[in-house]
């Protein structure tokens, strides 16, 4: 409860709270009692550059490399510039998305109000001290712990540290934990603990943090990595037993032992996957999109049901106010512009309302502007607005307006009205055929109400109501065009009144939206709203706890859910949906609990964010099964190789030199690879990554292997040079390793058929031009070597057509 007080000074009844002195403040810095923070992104760029080049796969190509340098074969450790290629790549592209997270983090930022030498002033969190006197407000997150010195109505979430969804009241010398949000009321309270001794303080920097972790996509790799490492240990311990213990000269066994060892580690994956995150975020930052968790972009990939609130979202959070109406005072039921007592001590309450609120919402702003000069009456009481209870108030006292005297409540009609009708006032049906006219074209209808005290069911009669316009978002309509043609259903969940929701969203043609729900008849019971909501698609009346139980009703149905809001009562549901959209014009709770801000506060960003998503997950998943195809078949060629030797018979030399496997690796995944993960790609991704990805990269590194072999094998002869039969076998691998490579790159387009032509046209090259016959060490022989080289890659190439098709088929059944 706040103390008497005229409206003149109505926003420092705490002025004797002037805050620190700049002198003060500069001792607290010099003795470390400021709230410091680490990195924004939580990685530096030393960082950024070790995890790149300082890695085991690295370390293990270094060393491969050192082996084939010492043998003075120079070109064949040319498969060692690929890695230093990668590491550069991956280093530019991680700093430029860690500058572009950095630079949006600070425009997102959301900065406490502070009292320093008796003004107010908006600060970074990392600049408050020790003593620091903090004002909060509606939606303000704490930042530092502290001790509450003056309370309007306070009231703090603490779910957020400790799960508790009610919302705490605070009075002057309660305790307030850094992490909780003001759900209700306005303070002040002065920090008592800063930087690593608040209680709260890892949630603060966690909200920019570069990272890969808890995401399906990076744990399938590492299934798939988990996999593949059973596998190189038994085929690289076989094919360095192989090539040593022949009768090969030295130089040509430690080759051929590292031609068959490093096209076994998929040293491109992980880096890929890196890149196509950190693009993503330079991309959406383009957009004024802050990530503040990179899963976040693979989530969006997945979503299938976006949940969004209507203000700020559908409509623009800007309103005014249209008109005040007074139902039954005349033939028509309503006052148009007519002036009369009732009307002016109706317009001199709103007035007073507006003034004596210190942090008005949309709606109270937008009286505050059609009634700028507030009377002088004295507040004795205030009740500020929650979204639990739907309405606020003050008390008035007045010497000069007797008649203003008691207490004025201002909200939700239907919940006020209800409460009306309990307390037995009578003639309510007008003021209620009043507000569905009004709430079925759209507006938003606010009642003004007289009552005994600052409680809903001392209310006696109703004043008149508030009638607010708001402008629908221009890029609204496109937006929810957008999301129906990609199959993703949009529900409207609001607070504000079901019909007025209901008339904005038919107004948008949104699908469904011609029976709108009102949450107050929602069944409790968790099974019966999951069916419910998962009819529904418009939701008005909704509270702050019904929208988190909303979001978990359609999870559990088996939905990838999205929640945009900007509002405290959207916290707890940004919360709990798999991805949560605040505004960045919403208030520092949401912003602080979502994954994702639009900084831009666009509705329409929303689809560019989804796409990212989707090309993200999809391209990776493309790129995978073709690192994976060629780690398959090289652990095949591996086996198939050493087993001849293990069993007695004569030992076979690797077919490949290292330079081949260089070669190889240039055209048909790493230069392709790398294009195809920034490209386009509108396919909601499915779950299922690791299995989907070696269904399809199984079989054809499998079919690939093995056609290679039995193309070395059928030309290789004691009078065919090793040359000869090496050329045949690599023939065979690279017209294989094109066509998954085309099968990987399809649907078609113009730029990806280019992309085909370059590389089959430096395959072409490669072979043909004098120059790299003689680098590459290739040499042609018969016909008949040609046309059995061939010959195995046409069976090869049908063999991989069938798997691939059985394997879309097994994916589509799963699925």
């Amino acid at each position: 409860m706040s103390t008497a007080q005229t409206l003149d000074d109505r926003s420092r009844p705490d002025a004797p709270f002037s805050g620190l002195s700049s002198e003060q403040v500069a001792e607290r810095i010099a003795a470390g009692a400021v709230n410091r923070s680490e990195d924004s992104t939580g990685r530096s760029t030393w960082d950024i550059v070790r995890s790149n080049v300082f890695t085991r796969i690295n370390a293990i190509f270094a060393v491969l490399a050192a082996i084939v340098v010492s043998t003075g074969y120079f070109i064949d450790a040319a498969f060692g510039l690929l890695i230093i290629a990668n590491s550069v790549v991956g280093i530019i592209q991680e700093i430029r998305a860690k500058q572009t997270l950095d630079r949006l983090a600070i425009v997102g930022q959301a900065k406490p109000r502070v009292r320093r030498d008796g003004a107010t002033v908006e600060l970074a969190p990392e600049d408050l001290v020790r003593d620091d006197v903090i004002e909060l407000g509606p939606g303000d997150q704490v930042m530092v712990d502290g001790e509450v010195l003056t309370a309007a109505g306070l009231e703090l979430d603490e779910s957020l540290l400790t799960g508790e969804s009610d919302a705490l009241p605070k009075t002057p010398g309660a305790e307030v934990l850094s992490g909780s949000f003001v759900s209700a009321g306005t303070g002040l309270y002065r920090a008592t603990k800063v930087g690593p001794e608040a209680y709260a303080a890892k949630l603060s920097a966690e909200a920019s943090k570069f990272t890969l972790v808890n995401s399906e996509l990076r744990n399938g790799i590492n299934k798939i990595l988990k996999v593949i490492t059973w596998l190189l240990i038994p085929a690289g311990l076989l094919s360095i037993y192989n090539q040593l213990s022949g009768h090969q000269p030295l130089s040509d066994a430690l080759r051929g032992m590292v031609a068959a060892l490093v096209p076994m580690v998929p040293e491109g994956l992980v880096l890929m996957t890196t890149i196509a995150f950190a693009v993503g975020v330079i991309r959406l930052g383009r957009r004024q999109c802050l990530v503040n968790e990179l899963p976040a972009i693979e989530g969006l990939a997945r979503v299938d049901v976006v949940c969004a609130d209507k203000t700020g979202t559908l409509t623009e959070n800007a309103m005014r106010l249209g008109s005040l109406e007074l139902p039954g005072n005349d033939d028509d039921g309503a006052v148009h512009g007519a002036d009369g007592a009732a009307r002016q001590l109706a317009a001199s309450a709103l007035a007073a309302l507006a003034a004596s609120d210190p942090r008005p919402n949309a709606s109270m702003e937008a009286i505050g502007e059609a009634y700028p000069k507030a009377p002088s009456w004295t507040v004795a009481d205030t009740l500020p607005f929650a979204s639990s209870r739907k309405y606020s108030g003050a008390v008035f006292s007045s010497t000069d307006s007797p008649e203003a005297n008691g207490a004025w409540l201002l909200g939700a009609p239907d919940v006020l009205l209800d409460a009306a009708e309990a307390a037995g006032v009578a003639d309510l049906d007008p003021w209620r055929e009043e507000t569905d006219r009004f709430g079925s074209t759209g507006l938003r209808v606010l009642l003004l109400a007289r009552a005994g005290e600052l409680d809903a069911a001392t209310l006696q009669a109703p004043a008149a109501l508030v009638v607010l316009e708001q402008k629908i978002r221009e890029e609204a309509p496109a937006t929810l065009e957008y999301f129906a043609g990609q199959n993703v259903e949009v529900k409207v969940i609001s607070g504000d009144n079901a019909d007025s929701v209901g008339a904005v969203a038919r107004s948008l043609h949104l699908p469904g939206a011609e029976r709108t729900v009102d949450a107050r008849t929602l069944p409790a019971d968790p099974e019966a709203l999951a069916d419910e909501v998962a009819r529904g698609t418009v939701f008005g009346r909704v509270t702050p706890d019904q929208k988190r139980a909303m979001v978990g009703a359609l999870k559990t149905k088996g939905h990838t859910v999205a929640m945009t809001g900007d509002g405290v009562n959207d916290v707890l549901a940004l919360k709990d949906a798999d991805i949560g959209v605040a505004m960045g014009a919403g208030s520092p709770a949401t912003r602080a609990v979502a994954q994702i801000v639009l900084l831009d506060n666009s509705f329409a960003t929303l689809p560019h964010v989804v796409a990212e998503g989707r090309r993200v997950i999809g391209n990776i998943e493309r790129v995978a099964t073709l690192f994976l195809t060629k780690t398959v078949y090289s652990v095949l060629l591996a086996i198939l190789v050493g087993l001849p030797g293990l069993i007695g018979l004569d030992q076979v030399p690797y077919p490949f030199l290292p330079r081949h496997v260089t070669i190889v690796g240039w055209f048909t995944i790493g230069l392709p690879a790398f294009v195809l993960s920034l490209a386009p790609n509108h396919d909601r991704a499915q779950p299922g990554f690791a299995s989907r990805v070696l269904r399809r990269a199984l079989p054809a590194g499998v079919v690939v292997g093995i056609a290679s072999f039995v193309s070395y094998l059928l030309v290789r002869g004691d009078s065919v040079p090793q040359e000869q039969s090496s050329t045949a076998a690599l023939l065979t691998l690279m017209t294989i390793a094109l066509w998954v490579l085309a099968i990987v790159a399809r649907p078609y387009t113009w730029w990806k058929v280019l992309l085909l032509v370059a590389m089959i046209g430096g395959t072409v090259t490669m072979f043909l031009l004098p120059v790299a016959q003689t680098v590459l060490q290739l040499q042609f022989g018969s016909a008949s070597q040609l046309w059995t080289a061939f010959g195995c890659a046409a069976a090869g190439i049908v063999l991989v057509e069938i798997a691939w098709i059985l394997g879309n088929r097994k994916s589509r059944a799963v699925s």
